[in-house]
């Protein structure tokens, strides 16, 4: 066994189970609303179609033709009805309206208190993805632990390789905090 490869196998793994919980993140914070319009606000919203529930974006082309509106174009206007009442069922506050052909879905402004809510929730999210990092480093240093034990690797391999994936760890959880400071200074504009 080549301890060299063993350990570069297990970082590139902690990197890649790290990366997965920081894309997670910036999906998730991506649907947080800030004021102005985004389509992937509507990125959870799931419409009782055909059946099933499907995912907004399948069954409707979205555009921003402004700031603070959203178009919904169904692909197949029968489905008119059901978008516009996935929209406002949705937990994101939407009022959409809907014109036989398209629906309107006006972004009321933020208020401050609502503001703060969101803020909470991004802080949430961010803290979600912090956890699930540290699991992932967890994971990673009990694997070394049982290297060492097992004898396949050494004393000082196993202190370097628990070095690294602290290197790893910490570079990751500051990915999270920039990503969750952005987030916070588009909804709170500090």
């Amino acid at each position: 066994m080549d301890v060299i490869s063993d350990l570069k196998g297990l970082f590139a793994e902690t990197t890649k189970r790290m990366n997965t919980a920081l894309e997670h993140v910036r999906h998730e914070l991506a649907g947080v609303r800030t004021g102005r319009a985004s389509v992937t606000i509507l990125d959870g919203v799931m419409v009782d179609a055909y059946g099933s529930k499907m995912p907004l974006n399948q069954l409707a082309g979205l555009s921003v033709p402004e700031p603070t509106l959203i178009i919904a174009q169904p692909f197949d206007p029968t489905q008119l009805g059901a978008i516009e009442k996935a929209i406002r069922a949705s937990d994101l506050g939407l009022n959409p309206s809907n014109d036989g052909k398209v629906i309107r879905v006006p972004l009321p402004s933020l208020t401050e208190e609502r503001r703060k809510e969101l803020s909470k929730h991004v802080h949430k999210l961010a803290e979600d993805a912090r956890n699930s990092v540290r699991l992932v480093r967890r994971d990673a240093n009990d694997r070394l632990k049982k290297l060492l034990k097992d004898h396949k690797i050494s004393e000082d391999d196993e202190k370097k390789g628990l070095d690294e994936v602290q290197k790893i760890t910490d570079n990751h959880i500051k990915l999270v905090d920039e990503v969750q400071k952005k987030k916070d200074q588009d909804l709170l504009g500090h």
